[in-house]
């Protein structure tokens, strides 16, 4: 088991370095080389083939037709509905910004499971979930939007949002996963995503020009990058950390996507320094770390 946890917590270190990197790409592509909602089909898409192919290779695994269709409704509405906010938000405001609210997802972890699984309520949870908050409000009454944030408000309110929902997507698949395997998550979840991406599609037009000729060498790489690794390879990696780490061990992962899409961020000039969101990483790094204290506490205590 130990060896396990091992892997698992590498399993995380590559996925969450890939998603930090997702952000500094996607913003690359957005919205010139492609829409947002095109974007997401694309991806949805991509992930549902993948996985389904990756399968044929695997040892097969035993679920219900229940299991089936609840997985799928949770890729057709949790992880669509999560990428349409991150993508649309991310193409109004900065890797930065949105990377800040990726870190948030522990605190709607430990919410979730307060409001609906009676997780034990202690002043160190309300504190931690209390700052937490307090620094996404930080960067979202403060950040203007300007040559970088078409939308700042409206962009990072939206990645808010979509934090909230991946957050009850780790909530609900690593439940899933004890009953399931990992592929027939992956799948089902994809196929329910690819499915409203499809649906949507029928409304909403479908505008990639990266994928128009003659050819643009540069975004279609960092579209096949975006694709392969944090879309299939990334989302091939979480179920290992959800199936033998504790979930609010997997949302703290979100840190690295924080540290990664930063640093390249300031580095390619997709954002500039700003007191005010430092602030912010600051005041949401200590509200999770005081969420996570308290987790340790509480576990220790019911051992």
């Amino acid at each position: 088991m130990k060896n396990k946890i091992v892997e698992a917590n590498i399993c995380m270190v590559i996925s969450k370095g890939f998603s930090g990197l997702n952000m500094n790409a996607l913003k690359y592509l957005l919205p010139f080389w492609m829409t947002p909602f095109t974007g997401v089909t694309l991806r949805c898409v991509f992930a549902a083939v993948a996985f389904w192919i990756i399968s044929f290779f695997v040892p097969s695994e035993h679920s219900t037709g229940k299991q089936k269709i609840q997985i799928f409704l949770l890729g057709a509405l949790g992880v669509y509905g999560y990428m349409c906010l991150y993508l649309v938000g991310l193409s109004k405001t900065t890797p930065v910004s949105s990377s800040i609210f990726s870190t948030l997802q522990p605190v709607w972890v430990f919410l979730i499971a307060i409001l609906f699984y009676q997780e034990k309520v202690t002043w160190m949870k309300v504190v931690g979930i209390l700052t937490g908050l307090g620094g996404a409000l930080l960067c979202i009454s403060t950040q203007q939007s300007d040559d970088l944030a078409s939308d700042a408000l409206t962009g990072n309110l939206l990645c808010l949002g979509s934090s909230v929902m991946y957050a009850v997507y780790l909530v609900i698949s690593n439940r899933i996963l004890k009953s399931v395997g990992m592929f027939t998550l992956l799948k089902y979840v994809f196929t329910g995503a690819a499915f409203s991406s499809l649906i949507m599609a029928c409304f909403i037009k479908f505008d990639a020009s990266v994928l128009t000729l003659p050819i643009h060498w540069l975004p279609l790489c960092v579209l096949l990058f975006v694709l392969i690794f944090p879309t299939v390879i990334s989302y091939l990696l979480i179920p290992i950390g959800l199936k033998y780490l504790n979930t609010t061990i997997v949302a703290i992962y979100g840190y690295l996507i924080l540290i990664v899409a930063t640093i390249v961020s300031l580095s390619i000039g997709q954002d500039r320094f700003s007191w005010t969101q430092l602030s912010a990483m600051l005041l949401i790094c200590i509200g999770v770390y005081l969420v996570e204290i308290a987790e340790r506490k509480t576990s220790a205590t019911e051992k």
